[in-house]
């Protein structure tokens, strides 16, 4: 990923909390896996703080 050296922190901001990037990512597999009607999704914002993520937006479309 591109933007890992500013999840790891940069300059004055504090570290991501990549395991909940992580989360988020495993989480949002699983629904599509087990919703196989799901044509398509996308996640738009994804806020990341220190401690947690959440998703702002969503948009899923569906056959």
């Amino acid at each position: 990923i591109k933007a890992y050296p500013v999840l790891k922190g940069y300059r004055t901001t504090p570290p991501a909390d990549i395991p909940a990037i992580i989360e988020i990512l495993l989480n949002t597999s699983r629904l599509v896996m087990e919703h196989p009607e799901i044509q398509e999704l996308d996640l738009n914002p994804i806020m990341v703080y220190t401690k947690g993520a959440k998703t702002v937006d969503a948009r899923i479309i569906l056959e």
